[in-house]
């Protein structure tokens, strides 16, 4: 596939992808559906907020090992770049700094736009015990309103930089490509699941960090990869 060509599908799919997370919020309302699944009105509580499974392992654990790992990478990518090791080709070399440059920024920037979004935790709403009132997306917010700081979701964000592994096997092996992307994808969805359960977030937050996280790791493949590899392919035919 042509570096133009694989930039057009990969927009087409993020473009559709983005309609239909939009279109989930906006127009149905599966994430009250799921977070009223998740509530017991009996107790005003959400059952698994506390829950070990969801609060210690998945919560403080994971994303401690996550954030390791992610660390352990970049540190590794920088000290290449300062001394490269003569073992590593250019082309491991050049695909071990788009996981690093995945590994900073998809949590960086999911983490900003957490920062600045308006939208709410489900425990947070009056609709699940909270105080504050359930706003769909691109519905008006009250000026007097206060910031919600909860979508996207931050946490599934600490193991969905891990997508960005898909590039060991792109461009010569991409069912492989796909499947380790899907599991990556997989391992952040169960992470935002378990605090979907907690009550700490939406469906839809976690399908935007998904969302997010593809669209940088596509960002990233695109100019650092296959435009390095259209530029080396158009020198080597004006040499020969």
């Amino acid at each position: 596939m042509s570096h133009k060509r694989l930039g057009w599908t990969l927009s087409l799919a993020l473009a559709a992808s983005a309609l239909a997370i939009a279109s989930i919020n906006a127009f149905t309302d599966l994430d009250l559906i799921l977070a009223r699944a998740m509530f017991d009105p009996a107790s005003a509580t959400f059952p698994w907020r506390h829950a070990w499974l969801a609060e210690t392992f998945s919560h403080a654990w994971a994303r401690i090992a996550l954030t390791t790992l992610a660390c352990a990478v970049v540190l590794t990518a920088l000290f290449d770049l300062l001394r490269p090791r003569l073992a590593w080709s250019d082309p491991f070399r050049l695909r071990l700094r788009v996981v690093a440059l995945a590994a900073a920024l998809v949590p960086a920037w999911i983490s900003t736009l957490k920062y600045l979004s308006a939208s709410h935790c489900p425990w947070d709403l009056d609709l699940f015990g909270g105080d504050e009132t359930y706003v769909r997306l691109f519905q008006a917010v009250s000026p007097y309103a206060s910031m919600g700081h909860c979508m996207p979701a931050g946490h599934a964000s600490s193991a969905l930089w891990l997508v960005s592994l898909a590039v060991f096997w792109l461009p010569r092996q991409p069912r492989t490509a796909l499947r380790v992307g899907a599991a990556m994808l997989g391992l952040g969805f169960a992470l935002g699941w378990m605090q979907q359960l907690r009550g700490a977030h939406f469906l839809t937050h976690t399908l935007w960090s998904m969302w997010w996280a593809c669209l940088i790791v596509s960002i990233l493949y695109v100019w650092l990869i296959e435009r390095r590899r259209a530029v080396a392919g158009s020198v080597n035919i004006q040499l020969s």
